[in-house]
């Protein structure tokens, strides 16, 4: 009786041999300014379609053991619920960040600098008689 043995390069653990334990592989570092500019690209995403005369948000990010607080600045149309509207760009900043990067957002911080008027339904047609 025979016996043959096959090598396909894979260790006990189903990974390469000789590869490094997970908990021994070291660290990623993201940049400051990556984290923020995903966390703009999340708040453009929740916005939706922006008229031309709207400047795209801007993010500033502090980064500190794990954690990230945000802060955003951005234009928001008007009328509309501001209040709503900031809580929902806010929460969608927070899990966007939390799931690309892998770190905590306990604060997200929105300042609106500008709200531009939208017309009336129909005003932009002109006068109707």
């Amino acid at each position: 009786m025979t016996v043959t043995t096959v090598d396909d390069g894979v260790g006990a653990r189903g990974g390469p041999r000789g590869a490094v334990a997970p908990g021994e592989r070291g660290a990623t570092r993201i940049a400051d300014r990556v984290v923020a500019k995903i966390a703009a690209q999340a708040a453009r995403e929740r916005l939706g379609d922006r008229s031309a005369r709207t400047a795209s948000p801007h993010a500033t990010v502090v980064v500190h053991h794990g954690t990230v607080r945000v802060r955003l600045h951005l234009e928001l149309d008007y009328p509309c619920d501001i209040g709503a509207r900031c809580a929902d760009v806010r929460r969608h900043v927070a899990s966007r960040v939390r799931a690309l990067v892998g770190m905590e957002v306990p604060e997200v911080a929105v300042h609106v600098e500008r709200l531009h008027l939208t017309p009336a339904h129909g005003a932009a047609q002109g006068r109707t008689r």
